[in-house]
């Protein structure tokens, strides 16, 4: 049976849903009065097509085609899947779904993108209001998963239908069992978007700090295990229990502006305690500690490799941090310890990891006779053309290691290394590499001998090293 999703209201929201439904291999029928819709959605679809295929080993399914159409009638036929992403207006929300109606078949799914009304709301009037239901994203809709499926109304086939949709173009439908304006997580978000005005309006920061503060600290938290499961690691091995009795009496404190909370006694104390147990108990605190610190790190790299937020700090201090080579024969060209992100299901590091260990090494010593960033700025660089590495021993995450690097060919415009990557702990050779490159003038593509004062800094090496 062929998957056909239509797209009502091709706007932002509507223009992720269309791109992430056609990367995943369906027929996607798009309505909007826009007469500038197509090219729209084109542009998020541009930047979908990019991205989103970088989340995944797997080959992406065969792309479904983008079709735009003059009226909802014609945009809906065949559709087990509709999606509307209208502008946030009750009267007009009402009066699409009442059309919708007329032309789609009993057994869609009718889901509404909308961030605040309830469905029940949208359901008012409705002809069949159990074929409708909220599924709430967040933009990129083509990148993060979430999709907050709210019933209302609407019946379990359906509830379970537009789920295993959701499922099957990889997102993650989570099933808000009870309806509340603004749904969950955007009441969250109105929560600290309001406390934050107040604190730009007070003077107390700015928008940069206040960002800084999340992108910093607790939203690297919250981005890996959300709010509860944080701080039940924060309660410590007394558990969630103990953060309660500890933190609980702040709710009294004029920490924010909102100070309508609950009241904080036993049976609140419970039912968070045991839901916590719940969610979390079958992990020990070590445990979840352990999984807390891969996360972060895992997180950190990857901004790391983006020179964005927290990575860009880590980035700039670990060039502070590093210290030119020493003078000595061989040359240690790297010293590191094995990051989580480098690792198999076995907890090895990845073959081809080895790889990007002896590239940092060819990189350190590059660095060290001049080639560096400022020369390759300059037009010149050295090329890999061949490599012939060897594994010799497991190596594990969290392991410490380094790289000795001799210099056996330096002449003219041909560079040959062989590399040592060594365990810190007992010496043992853990891989070795045969790296031979060639320098390269960046304007004409072609190889070239080195300038001059590079050149001599590696004739220098390879003759000390040949000692």
């Amino acid at each position: 049976m062929e998957k056909i999703a239509a797209i009502i209201g091709g706007g932002v929201i509507g223009g992720g849903w269309a791109a992430r439904f056609a990367l995943m291999g369906w027929q996607v029928r798009v309505f909007d009065p826009d007469p500038e819709a197509k090219r729209k959605i084109g542009e998020v679809m541009d930047n979908a097509e990019r991205a989103l295929p970088m989340l995944y080993e797997s080959p992406m399914p065969k792309r479904g085609e983008i079709t735009f159409h003059g009226t909802i009638a014609e945009a809906v036929a065949e559709a087990s899947y509709v999606q509307e992403s209208v502008p946030e207006r009750l009267e007009l929300k009402q009066k699409v779904y009442a059309e919708l109606q007329q032309h789609v078949a009993e057994d869609a799914v009718l889901a509404s993108s909308t961030s605040g009304f309830k469905p029940s709301e949208l359901q008012e009037g409705a002809a069949r209001p159990q074929q409708i239901l909220v599924a709430h994203p967040f933009n990129p809709v083509y990148l993060l998963p979430l999709a907050e499926v709210v019933p209302g109304q609407a019946s379990q086939e359906v509830v379970e239908k537009a789920s295993e949709t959701l499922r099957d173009i990889g997102m993650y439908p989570l099933h808000i069992k009870a309806e509340i304006d603004a749904h969950v997580a955007d009441r969250l978000l109105e929560a600290v978007w309001r406390e934050a005005l107040w604190l730009i309006k007070d003077g107390i920061c700015t928008t940069e700090e206040l960002d800084d503060a999340i992108r910093y600290g607790f939203g690297l938290r919250w981005a890996q295990m959300g709010l509860f499961e944080t701080y039940r690691i924060a309660g410590g091995e007394a558990g969630m229990k103990h953060f309660m009795a500890q933190f609980g009496p702040a709710l009294k404190w004029p920490w924010t502006k909102l100070m309508d909370v609950p009241e904080f006694n036993d049976d609140l104390v419970d039912l968070i305690a045991g839901q916590s147990d719940d969610q979390s108990g079958h992990m020990s605190i070590r445990e979840l500690e352990r999984l807390r610190d891969n996360n972060l790190v895992a997180m950190m790299r990857a901004l790391k490799g983006q020179e964005a937020a927290a990575g860009k700090l880590i980035r700039d201090h670990d060039a502070r941090l590093r210290v030119p080579l020493a003078d000595e024969v061989p040359l240690v060209t790297v010293r590191r310890t094995v990051p989580v992100d480098w690792v198999d299901v076995n907890g090895h590091m990845n073959e081809g990891r080895y790889g990007q260990v002896f590239s940092d090494a060819s990189e350190e010593l590059m660095t060290h006779v001049g080639a560096d960033r400022a020369y390759i700025d300059a037009g010149n660089s050295y090329f890999t053309a061949e490599t012939n590495i060897k594994y010799l021993d497991e190596t594990l995450v969290g392991e410490e290691f380094f790289v000795e690097t001799r210099v056996a060919l330096g002449e003219g415009k041909k560079l040959r290394l062989l590399h040592e990557m060594k365990r810190a702990s007992d010496g043992a050779v853990l891989s070795s590499c045969d790296q031979f490159l060639l320098h390269v003038s960046l304007e004409t593509r072609k190889s070239c001998p080195p300038l001059s004062d590079v050149l001599a800094a590696v004739e220098a090496l390879a003759a000390k090293h040949a000692e």
